[in-house]
């Protein structure tokens, strides 16, 4: 196994693929740039200052959807905190609080390396530095192309199967072509020398940072806790700003009455708007009227949440070049309605727009940004009613994602397109094509070889098969659920004892409902538990559960062995990815929460609070 990448996408596949395995298998994470590894460009501790927190609360940020505590519980009891500055370093984190973006590298780290000691036999860990550039698919698998940095060697890996976890890729702001290279320009505020130029400006200089939503935040509050006191400009088309969640913000999910969207055709963009504007109103309304606790800063988040089920088959009516346009054009409003952030991240930053303070919001498209002969650089800036221009000592231009493959600037996937092995999604313009299972596909809509993607590539799959809009790519609910379904779909064509044939699933179950039931039950939890001796005790149950399936259905027509077990580990891995209830409900759902069953051992079906 080649797994693309090492951020959270890649660790996570990696740890899932560790833990699921139950025959040899090498797991091989190759990662370009090694500052990267388990952190990626939203984590890592070189880019990101101790005031960068997540915008989510920390009891959010488990990398294990069944296991919604898991990093609150490494970050207050497992953490080395040493190093870390006095705000952070005696903190006991908590559910709705807080905690540092930098630390989770560490947390991810951690879990891998957990994950690689308590793997069965021959199930091993190898982390490669290099970057990626192609692949070719060959009779028995793909060949990676890698190449060494530094350095200009290249060598090629053979693997039975690859995983592209590739992240973000960027987009070179093209109002700034001239300037990139100027002094006073920081195209990439997430890292080592960007972080460095913004805390080594002047207290009273003038900053322009190109964007308003989290990432203009991250700047803005990190320069206005430094002391800062000059102009800060933020400039967006939209103008939109972030919401605050409340301090004892839990994420829930609300049943809502589904949105009466058209069920005739189609009848234009502006439609569509009104239509979707006027259920949105509906659903708002209700939810203050039937669930008065809500706050109302989160009412537009459990609205969005809840109508993800319905806007795929409301999508399909809609015509690609209009679906683009919209994306496009309410991207950035879709965004602040689905997720908001964190006090400590809008706290300064809302009061000095709120209050008359140092910043100001512009909301204006730039054209162009031009250096002056003094070293300063003057932006252009278009606004609804008029142009104007700025002048600033430092420009900030936050991280601009490219979402149309089509336009990617790596090796890989320019690569990967050009020879007809990636497709870039036709519906949507973003990311590239994928099967239900995330297995990539070709222009011709079929699989491209033993191939898989998680994350951000699989955007505009996401739309219009799950319904899910914003900040898809920051998405750690999504990424998390791509893990356990490649991994679990990788190993049942890698290991000997799965066989695909779907058809055997209704037989099983249908057949034999309540054994198969209980051996659902207990392949998520095997599947689930951290501890390999844990995994060996419910795997052995596992197999009393397989019987127990096989003897029920001793009077009809029993399905293959293998087959029964891919039809069993399908639905497991369809439980650990429910996505229609939250984390903590999930676990409760799933039976870890405590003594829910117990065999004819006494022992929990579950697993053990230390496992």
């Amino acid at each position: 196994m080649v797994i693309v990448g090492a951020g959270l996408g890649g660790t996570a596949t990696a740890v899932r693929l560790l833990r699921f395995a139950r025959e040899p298998l090498q797991v091989v994470v190759v990662e370009r740039r090694p500052e990267y590894r388990s952190a990626g460009v939203a984590y890592h501790p070189a880019g990101n200052h101790w005031h960068h927190v997540f915008n989510i609360q920390a009891g959010r940020m488990s990398m294990f959807r069944e296991d919604v505590d898991d990093f609150l519980t490494w970050a207050n009891h497992e953490a080395d905190r040493t190093g870390w500055p006095p705000q952070w370093s005696g903190l006991t984190f908590t559910e709705s609080g807080p905690a540092p973006r930098r630390i989770y590298a560490g947390y991810l780290a951690a879990r891998l390396a957990e994950a690689a000691r308590e793997a069965f036999d021959g199930v091993t860990l190898l982390e490669a530095d290099g970057e990626v550039v192609d692949l070719t698919v060959v009779a028995d698998g793909v060949d990676v192309v890698v190449e060494d940095r530094p350095g200009p060697g290249r060598r090629v890996l053979r693997a039975d199967h690859v995983v592209l976890a590739t992240g973000l890729e960027e987009r070179g702001p093209p109002f700034a072509a001239g300037v990139r290279d100027h002094p006073a320009f920081v195209r990439h505020p997430y890292s080592e020398e960007g972080i460095e130029r913004i805390l080594g400006l002047r207290r009273d200089a003038v900053v322009a940072i190109v964007g308003t939503l989290l990432s203009a935040y991250d700047s803005a509050s990190l320069l206005l806790r430094n002391g800062h006191t000059g102009r800060i400009h933020m400039i967006s088309r939209s103008g939109l700003t972030l919401r605050t969640y409340p301090s004892d913000h839990r994420h829930q999910v609300l049943g809502l009455p589904d949105p009466r969207l058209p069920a005739g055709g189609y009848a234009g963009r502006d439609d569509l708007v009104r239509r979707l504007r006027d259920e949105w109103e509906r659903a708002c309304a209700a939810v203050a009227r039937e669930h008065p606790a809500v706050d109302p800063l989160v009412v537009t988040e459990r609205v969005a949440k809840s109508w993800e089920p319905h806007l795929p088959e409301a999508l399909a009516r809609v015509p690609s070049d209009d679906l683009r346009a919209l994306l496009d054009g309410y991207g950035s409003l879709l965004a602040t309605l689905r997720v908001g952030a964190v006090a400590y991240i809008t706290e300064l930053v809302d009061a000095a727009l709120a209050g008359g303070g140092p910043i100001a919001l512009t909301t204006g498209r730039v054209d162009g940004i031009t250096a002056t002969e003094t070293g300063t650089l003057r932006l252009s800036v278009s606004g609804p009613t008029s142009e104007r221009e700025i002048e600033a000592d430092l420009v900030i231009s936050n991280f601009g994602r490219e979402p149309d493959y089509g336009r990617a600037g790596s090796a890989l996937w320019t690569n990967l397109l050009r020879k007809g092995i990636a497709a870039r999604h036709r519906r949507t313009g973003r990311g590239v094509e994928v099967d239900d299972r995330g297995a990539l596909l070709g222009p011709d809509g079929a699989r491209s070889g033993p191939i898989s993607v998680v994350g951000g590539p699989r955007e505009g799959d996401e739309i219009v098969r799950h319904g899910r809009m914003g900040a898809f790519a920051f998405n750690l609910a999504a990424i998390k659920n791509h893990s356990v379904g490649v991994a679990a779909t990788v190993l049942h064509r890698l290991e000997s004892h799965y066989d695909e044939r779907a058809g055997d699933v209704a037989v099983a179950e249908a057949g034999a409902p309540d054994a198969f039931a209980r051996a659902v039950l207990l392949d998520v939890h095997r599947m689930a538990a951290r501890r390999r001796r844990d995994r060996e005790v419910l795997t052995a149950r596992f197999e009393e559960g397989l019987r127990a399936v096989r003897d029920a259905l001793a009077g009809g027509a029993p399905a293959p062995d293998p087959a029964l077990r891919y039809a069993v580990n399908t639905a497991a891995m369809t439980r650990l990815s429910d996505l229609s209830v939250t984390p903590r409900d999930l676990r409760a759902l799933l039976g870890l929460d405590g003594p829910a069953e117990r065999d004819r051992t006494g022992d929990h079906l579950g697993i053990r609070e230390d496992a």
